[in-house]
């Protein structure tokens, strides 16, 4: 029989016991993107004790996978924490201050490298390859997270969680509200809601049929049909890899022909090769499939471009509530397109032989990814899941309600969408469709965007799957909103345990206080503030 004594020992040493101090933090963030990076920072810098866990192996998610082509808008309100780590990244190549548009961009490696930093001077505990449980991952008491349970049976309890993942694997199991896909017209009130009429940008400059002759659709073609115009359905805009290529030879690896590389993929494309000359009286070049910007030491970002490219067309609409074997695989299969892709277009005799030069003089560089064979580790989730929140921010509010009482933060690039789906239409042609690029003007976010209802959950914060449609999300999603609206969350995180409050609950004008402390610009007006240095 045991003793009282013995009893006790077992508690306090299991692996279960909420006796173990190292799992315990004021701050759980989970997600090491730039969001959740910002979140610890913050929250750390405001004297919380702040754990991180992150899925992978590396900090920055899309900032360091391979987005190096800062998506900017109006950058004079990329303020606080966000604008210091611009400014840190410029100081590393030698750049006094951000006023060309060169200055904010970075090698993925150097990125990194600063978000590490980062989180070492604030003291924030970062766990690497920690990803939440895919079921029962999440324990929630009282509409309350009281810890996450990750998949090596690890539990880590905390006061205050921030859910700062590209698809809300926390959110999704907490009990709050989420949705995914696009909002019909009617739901908010959106004109640019739900299925888009048609659309000029990377779009087919002619009509092209999406039929071969024997009468089957051409590869990598939907056979519909199109939904009305305006109307919702649950498909999201289309992924891709922003890769990171070099024309340097001392640095350049080739592009290899992967496993399971098969052109007849690529019969569409071909198709469209041969068509090229003759409808719009030059070759094909280069910047016809990819969007390549200059980073530093003869690298690029290729991003998509055009009617085929790197966006693996309606293959991302299943990704947002699928299961983490399915994501994987749907990752793998993007990776594959895309290797094949640029395989085809550097070797395949249907493409025109300057286009194939153009693109062999690129390869892998090999100072980045290296632990993945040099290709990026992010797959760029768009859009996954979106938060149903305390405030809905829809496509009114980045075009007539622009200001906001419990503002944050501010965005201003515009409502960017990629096409969801390539579709034959009942001529016989081929059509992309989803496609939105719409200019806002300068927005305020409204804190109510990052917290969940108050009868579901009263201890989390989401700043990248926020509450937003489909519209306004096209907008937020970008990466130095994020940090913005990351950084907010971290300050909110610590008022909320330093208050014992509810998220919900927080004093906003102290949050805001704090924020402005580190020349956070979060209203209409004061911009140039962002120009001031925040402290470090």
């Amino acid at each position: 029989m045991l003793t009282i004594l013995t009893c006790i020992l077992l508690i306090i040493v299991s692996p279960q016991s909420n006796a173990e101090p190292e799992l315990f933090s004021d701050l759980l963030v989970y997600g090491g993107t730039a969001a959740g990076t910002m979140a610890a920072y913050s929250a750390a810098r405001q004297g919380s004790r702040v754990t991180l866990l992150e899925p992978g192996g590396h900090l920055g998610g899309m900032v360091t996978g391979g987005l190096s082509a800062t998506d900017l808008g109006d950058d004079r309100i990329i303020g606080g924490y966000a604008r210091m780590y611009y400014r840190r990244v410029a100081e590393h190549y030698g750049w006094r201050d951000l006023a060309q548009p060169s200055s904010w961009l970075s090698e993925p490696h150097v990125a990194e490298q600063v978000f590490d930093d980062m989180l070492r001077e604030a003291g924030v505990r970062v766990i690497f390859h920690a990803r939440v449980r895919e079921r029962n991952g999440v324990g929630v008491q009282d509409h309350r997270i009281v810890h996450l349970i990750t998949e090596d049976e690890r539990i880590w309890r905390s006061q205050l969680f921030v859910d700062a993942s590209y698809n809300g694997d926390v959110l999704s199991q907490s009990g709050a509200g989420y949705t995914w896909g696009r909002e019909s017209s009617n739901t908010y009130g959106e004109s640019l809601g739900g299925v888009r009429a048609m659309t000029p940008q990377h779009q087919f400059a002619w009509p092209i049929l999406a039929y071969r002759d024997d009468h089957h659709l051409y590869p990598e073609i939907s056979d519909g049909p199109l939904g009305a115009a305006g109307s919702g359905d649950r498909k999201v805009q289309a992924y891709n890899f922003r890769l990171i290529l070099t024309d340097d030879p001392a640095n350049r690896l080739p592009l290899p022909k992967p496993d399971g590389y098969d052109a007849a993929q690529f019969a569409l494309l071909a198709k469209y090769l041969k068509e090229f000359e003759g409808h719009l009286g030059r070759e094909p070049r280069l910047w016809d499939f990819f969007m390549p910007v200059r980073i530093p030491n003869h690298k690029a970002d290729f991003n998509n471009n055009g009617p085929i490219s790197t966006d693996y067309i309606g293959h991302s609409s299943a990704y947002p509530d699928a299961t983490y074997d399915e994501k994987r695989q749907i990752r793998d299969d993007h990776l594959r397109y895309t290797q094949s892709l640029l395989y085809f277009l550097a070797h395949d005799p249907a493409v025109p032989t300057r286009l194939r030069n153009e693109i062999g003089s690129w390869g892998l560089a090999k100072d980045e990814f290296e632990d993945t064979g040099h290709w990026p580790r992010e797959l760029y989730i768009r859009e996954g899941r979106r938060m149903i929140g305390t405030y809905i921010l829809t496509q009114a509010d980045l075009q007539d309600r622009r200001t906001k009482w419990d503002s944050i933060g501010m965005g201003a690039y515009n409502s960017d969408a990629h096409n969801v789906q390539r579709i034959a239409m009942p001529d016989g042609s081929v059509r992309n469709e989803g496609d939105m690029q719409v200019p806002v003007s300068p927005y305020e976010i409204p804190y109510r965007a990052i917290t969940p209802r108050s009868n579901e959950v009263k201890n989390l914060l989401v700043p990248v799957c926020l509450s937003a449609s489909h519209v306004a999300y096209a907008s937020l999603r970008m990466e130095p909103q994020f940090m913005i609206i990351g950084q907010a969350a971290g300050v909110a995180a610590a008022l909320a345990v330093r208050d014992r409050r509810p998220v919900q609950d927080i004093d906003v004008a102290k949050l805001q206080h704090e924020l402005r402390k580190t020349r956070a610009v979060l209203s209409l007006g004061d911009e140039g503030a962002s120009n001031r240095l925040p402290p470090d």
